[in-house]
């Protein structure tokens, strides 16, 4: 046998194993995806429902930090907006979802 004959009766790299490396290509795919879902999308999804939770419970008399820093205490709740205190006569009127913490009940509204 000469080398010309060899290098015929070579397999192509590209014609015999396509489908393969096609199936191969999909199951990575479907495998970042399911990584992608329980790693990122799963989380989020379940942090966004905790904070939706933690907005409806909100009550009058809760002590609350806002996500800009300021503490206070809850004096009114409306659908969207809260109305807070933050010091002797001294309220101020925010969006709920500009709430970061919910500390709890204060110790004034308990007795």
């Amino acid at each position: 046998m000469n080398l010309l004959s060899i290098i015929a009766m070579a397999p192509q790299g590209g014609q015999g194993n396509a489908g393969g490396g096609m199936l191969t290509t999909l199951i990575m795919f479907g495998l970042i995806f399911f990584i992608f879902y329980f790693m990122i999308l799963r989380p989020q999804q379940k942090r966004q429902k905790e904070r939706q939770k933690l907005l409806s419970e909100l009550k009058k008399g809760d002590k609350i930090i806002t996500a800009g820093g300021i503490h206070g205490k809850i004096v009114a709740i409306e659908d969207r907006t809260v109305l807070i205190e933050i010091d002797d006569n001294v309220k101020v009127k925010l969006e709920k979802g500009s709430i970061g913490t919910v500390l709890g009940e204060s110790s004034e509204s308990k007795n």
